[in-house]
């Protein structure tokens, strides 16, 4: 059994999901959202860092899959997502996890079976897929919904070997 995390990258809000790989399902462990609140941006960034260290730190995950940025129409909300993202990388990398990253479309294609799901779509196929009876808040379904993709490409990758197969970086590309 592998644990997973899965994160929804953000400079306010960034969302976590922890999932139990059993090898035939998967199991939800925990969910939630680091809220950064109004300070700088240096201090926004720290906080999305400290937060998703102390959820390594209390669920043990072995693996991290993360959501790829993608260009925005605003170049400065991409540019700001990204730093989030990077921060989040860095505590994950820290920590020893393996780091894959997922787009927005493969991770909706893996749990809604398109990507182009809306956000409804995909929270509710994790609430299915979980056997959640509430619905998470948005960035924690969107980042269990990345958790339950990185296990849908591990379960894949399984069978041929490649899982083991880290780069030097310490990053596992899928």
């Amino acid at each position: 059994m592998t644990l997973i995390l899965g994160i929804d990258p953000g400079s306010r809000i960034t969302g976590y999901g922890v999932v139990r790989d059993t090898g035939r399902s998967c199991e939800y462990v925990a969910s939630g959202c680091i809220r950064t609140g109004s300070g700088s941006m240096p201090e926004r960034l720290q906080s999305v860092f400290r937060g998703v260290r102390e959820v390594i730190e209390t669920y043990g995950p072995v693996t991290m899959g993360i959501e790829q940025v993608f260009m925005a129409r605003n170049p400065d909300s991409a540019l700001k997502l990204g730093q989030a993202r990077g921060v989040a990388i860095v505590a994950g990398i820290e920590a020893g996890l393996e780091i894959a990253e997922y787009t927005a479309t493969q991770v909706k294609q893996a749990i809604a079976g398109t990507g182009g799901a809306g956000k409804e779509q995909v929270q509710m196929m994790v609430m299915h897929l979980l056997k959640l009876v509430q619905k998470p808040q948005i960035d924690a379904s969107d980042a269990l919904a990345i958790a339950l993709c990185h296990a849908h490409h591990r379960q894949s990758l399984i069978p041929h070997g490649l899982v083991a197969a880290k780069r030097r970086s310490g990053r596992l590309r899928l």
